[in-house]
């Protein structure tokens, strides 16, 4: 049994108090997480992680341990002082509070804790299921409904030594929240792969992609829509119907409105997260007739030599 310098594993000295030791324990969990890292034996390392601290965070099994300290030297066959195993540990303390710890920290700690021996051991020994990502595309006009959508997906199973054996359909009816943006990423709890041994279930995240939509563009919670227009109705104003998300409505183009200018209609964009939808920018652009023949032509030439117009006069 080879004796584990939880202060090296840690990364800390063995003078560092309890909040070095914790924030030190928080880099390494972030960091080597199974669900997470892609780090050459992660799990592993996390593992290590968590043993560490768990024989560091309380004041009894630090002073045990460091009193069977003096006697080891990491990575090497460990020797404690004589008698120390068969008295069933070094001082046995009230157990772990976790399973899947090494020989070693059960001989330092006893197996009379929680995280071992009886149905709590079997319990935490299990594997957690592994998380289901997916891209699930949405219309627009989605996001405004209350209406569930049914969504499939593939679910892998594994077997009682974490073999994957399998992959099963799933479906499930989802509610997309309110205020949902394009690339959002949602997560379904428990709606993973199923846990190995009794460990949990894994979750299911969606990352949510708009649609593109024929007529509206995105920008965060507003629309824009292009309305082509003739150059006299952008001269003289009109009145037109512009579609929504939801329906019509009309709007007034004022007279001597210019080309690429854009209207606001207050409250037909996306909903937000207070719930309260943007607005629909309306952007105006002049589409020029095609040629008629040379009785249109000449109006054109008649409109230019009465309004006397330079639209290059500041240019």
């Amino acid at each position: 049994m080879d004796f584990k310098d939880y202060y090296k594993i840690l990364g800390v000295e063995p003078t560092a108090d309890d909040k070095a030791i914790k924030a030190a324990y928080r880099k390494l969990a972030r960091k080597y997480h199974p669900d997470v890292s892609k780090e050459k034996d992660a799990e592993a390392k996390f593992k290590d992680a968590s043993e560490a601290y768990e024989a560091l965070k309380s004041a009894d099994k630090r002073a045990e341990y460091d009193d069977l300290r003096k006697y080891g030297q990491h990575g090497q066959p460990f020797q404690g002082p004589p008698g120390w195993q068969s008295r069933g540990g070094f001082g046995g303390g009230d157990g772990a509070d976790g399973g899947d710890f090494s020989d070693f920290f059960s001989s330092i700690f006893g197996n009379r804790g929680p995280g071992f021996g009886g149905p709590e051991q079997r319990r935490s020994s299990g594997r957690r299921g592994q998380d289901v990502e997916m891209e699930l595309p949405i219309f627009l006009e989605e996001t405004l409904s209350t209406e569930s959508k049914k969504i499939s997906f593939q679910v892998p199973q594994y077997n009682a030594a974490g073999q994957h054996v399998s992959n099963t359909s799933k479906s499930l009816n989802v509610k997309i929240p309110a205020g949902v943006s394009d690339g959002e990423r949602i997560r379904l709890k428990g709606q993973g792969a199923p846990g190995v041994g009794g460990g949990a279930n894994g979750d299911l995240y969606l990352t949510i992609r708009f649609a593109p939509h024929p007529k509206f563009d995105v920008e965060g919670e507003n629309l824009i829509i292009t309305l082509p227009l003739a150059p006299w109705e952008l001269a003289l104003g009109t009145e037109v119907a512009v579609p929504t998300l939801t329906g019509k409505i009309n709007l007034k183009v004022p007279a001597g409105s210019q080309n690429g200018q854009r209207m606001r209609a207050k409250g037909h964009g996306l909903l937000n997260k207070a719930g309260h939808r943007g607005n629909l920018f309306v952007q105006l652009k002049a589409v020029m007739p095609k040629e008629d023949g040379d009785e249109v032509k000449a109006l054109w030439q008649a409109l230019a030599k009465k309004a006397a117009f330079d639209p290059r006069e500041h240019f």
